[in-house]
Formats: structure tokens, C-alpha cells, sequence
């Protein structure tokens, strides 16, 4: 079997597989994957910031737009990866995508920090309320990524079962 000319040791012959821009570094240390991340990031923390203050708490109550916001990005994330997962290796299109919607704007978007620091603004005058506020967002947290897998894997079958009939998708 004769090489193809164009093709040099190394390079991949689909399209669809980047070129490393460095491929003696690990994936997490390279500059394209970095910067998918920094640009997904502040997006995803733009969006977060512009609602936390379109809707912010309420002196003394509880933050319901920081929880519904870690809520949806937990949805979300699930069902991406899942999304993602079901249609092959983390490469090419995949793995940008996951990037920087995943790890980039979703990470953004979702915040640890403010969750702890509403859990310890509560803890100075309300202990119980500020241990079921952390304990609610941990446990819908998790339940909502577990949605959100099973709306990926979902959408995904639903997907295939359309192209398998011939229908558009």
C-alpha cells in the first residue's frame, strides 16, 4: 500500500483530528487546549457574574440564583460529556467542545466558591439553615448531573434512531 503524498509521519489523514500544536506536551498543557479553556471560562463566568447580579440575594436569604445556576450547570455538563461520550474518543471536534463548553463555560459558570462563601455567610446566623443549603446543592447537584447523563444518553438514541430510519437529525 503506497503512502498518500500529501501525507507526513504523524498527521492524521481525518480532517476532523486536530494537528497538536504541541505534541510532545500533555493535552492539558498545550496552548490551544488552555485557551479553549480561558475563553470558555470567561464566558461562562460573564453569564454567571451578569445573573448573580440581575438577581442577587437578598440580605439575609438564601442565594437561589447561585443554586439554580451550579443546578443547571450540573444538567448541562451530564448531558454533554454524555453527548459527547456516546459519539467517540475525546478528539478532533470532541475534545475542543468539551473544552470549552465544558470545562470553559460550564466551569465558569458553575462557582464552588460562591457556594462556599453563601454557605459560610449563612453559617454566622443560621447554622442548620447554611449545613441544608451546602447539602441541598451537593445532593440536587448531583442528581441533576445524573439527569443530565441520562438526557445526553436520550438524545443520543433518539438521534441514532432518526438517522437509522433515514430521517434527518
Amino acid at each position: 500500500m503506497t503512502e498518500h503524498p500529501l501525507h507526513r509521519e504523524g498527521a492524521p489523514l481525518d480532517s476532523d483530528i486536530e494537528v497538536d500544536d504541541d505534541p510532545g506536551r500533555p493535552v492539558h498543557l498545550r496552548a490551544s487546549s488552555l485557551g479553549l479553556v480561558a475563553l470558555g471560562g470567561a464566558v461562562g463566568t460573564g453569564i454567571r457574574e451578569a445573573l448573580a447580579l440581575t438577581w442577587p440575594t437578598p440580605a439575609g436569604g438564601l442565594p437561589v440564583t447561585i443554586l439554580a445556576i451550579n443546578l443547571v450547570g450540573a444538567f448541562v455538563l451530564g448531558a454533554l460529556l454524555e453527548a459527547l461520550a456516546r459519539r467517540g474518543p475525546d478528539e478532533g471536534r470532541r475534545r475542543a467542545l468539551r473544552l470549552l463548553v465544558g470545562t470553559g463555560v460550564l466551569g465558569g459558570f458553575t462557582t464552588y466558591s460562591a457556594l462556599a462563601t453563601d454557605t459560610a455567610a449563612l453559617a454566622g446566623s443560621a447554622l442548620g439553615t447554611a449545613l441544608a443549603y451546602a447539602a441541598l446543592s451537593i445532593v440536587v447537584g448531583a442528581v441533576a448531573s445524573l439527569a443530565g447523563v441520562a438526557a445526553g444518553g436520550a438524545l443520543h438514541r433518539r438521534s441514532a434512531a432518526g438517522r437509522g430510519t433515514g430521517a434527518a437529525s
